[in-house]
């Protein structure tokens, strides 16, 4: 486990000097409207605004829609695993976990914070969606960029987390559309 005890190493300098921006970002969430926001999107970037557009894709638009649904439904799981393995292997503690200053602005769907798996799967589906369709790409994009902000504000991740997220999700998204959306069509065209 030398690898795993490096980046503990890593990560425990890392945090000290992103501490006092976390603490600083998320001491926002004293104020009702920001925390109910940011947890609203929060709760929202779990899956369920991702799921919600999945499904009506084919029928926003019928040319597009499907194999870009099927190819976002495929590439989520990628994403998820990704994450998950991720995680696991390098072992970063949440900001509040590691700093009682820094409060938890709503609860965690796992325990480390490296990458921000939110921020991976928002930025994924960006990049896919302004591949196939910027228009509505664009209407996303705020979304996204709270989802990415609400993980720092609600003090479940570093700043670098979301950076590493934003970074693999963007690559993923990418290499998604540019290498797998001719399949995806072919299998819903039959």
């Amino acid at each position: 486990m030398p690898s795993t005890s490096k980046a503990s190493r890593f990560f425990e300098r890392a945090d000290q000097r992103e501490y006092l921006l976390c603490q600083a970002i998320n001491r926002s969430v004293r104020f009702r409207p920001v925390l109910g926001y940011f947890s609203t999107v929060s709760r929202l970037g779990d899956g369920w605004f991702w799921y919600a557009l999945i499904l009506s894709l084919p029928l926003l638009e019928p040319a597009a829609g499907p194999g870009l649904a099927l190819l976002m439904a495929i590439t989520g799981l990628t994403c998820t695993i990704t994450y998950k393995l991720l995680k696991r292997w390098l072992i970063r503690e949440r900001p509040f976990i590691s700093f009682p200053s820094i409060n938890c602005g709503t609860p965690p769907l796992d325990r480390y914070s490296f990458p921000s798996g939110h921020t991976l799967h928002a930025v994924c589906f960006q990049v896919m969606l302004l591949a196939e369709l910027p228009g509505l790409a664009l209407y996303i994009l705020p979304f996204t960029l709270s989802v990415a902000a609400s993980r720092v504000v609600l003090g479940l991740h570093y700043p670098t987390d979301v950076i590493a997220g934003a970074l693999i999700g963007g690559t993923i998204g990418y290499l998604s559309v540019h290498q797998l959306l001719g399949a995806a069509k072919a299998i819903i065209t039959g």
